[in-house]
């Protein structure tokens, strides 16, 4: 995981909808676009993207709740593992805030750009049945 984190930056686009059904995986922006993971799929994980656009204020409540601090980075990290563990963010909010449990041993790699906050995330695959 390591090397493809390590290469992250080449492996996402941002596109509209339409043009990035491709993508392994994808996160939806509120300006309409997506940014798409284009990595070729790792047998035995899954992966989980989150994006966000630094420039759009932090919602008072959540500010207030979490602090306004490097709040997208915090935020995309949380969105990815919460898609990864399979549970609510707001779940997620209540176990561990938008902190990276010190026991979650997932690899992940949080990218800043001036447009964008971008996490990528990987987790083993459940077993199949």
């Amino acid at each position: 995981m390591s090397v493809l984190l390590a290469a992250a930056p080449r492996h996402l686009r941002v596109a509209s909808v339409v043009e990035s059904g491709a993508a392994l995986t994808r996160s939806h922006l509120g300006d309409g676009r997506c940014v798409g993971w284009y990595a070729p799929p790792v047998s035995g994980w899954q992966v989980a993207i989150d994006a966000e656009r630094p420039g759009v204020p932090v919602p008072t409540a959540l500010a207030r709740r979490f602090g306004a601090t490097d709040f997208w980075a915090r935020w995309t990290r949380t969105e990815c593992l919460a898609k990864l563990a399979d549970v609510p963010v707001a779940t997620w909010w209540q176990r561990h805030g938008l902190e990276v449990p010190p026991d979650c041993g997932w690899p992940w790699r949080t990218l800043t750009r001036p447009d964008l906050v971008v996490t990528v995330a990987f987790a083993a695959s459940p077993p199949r049945r």
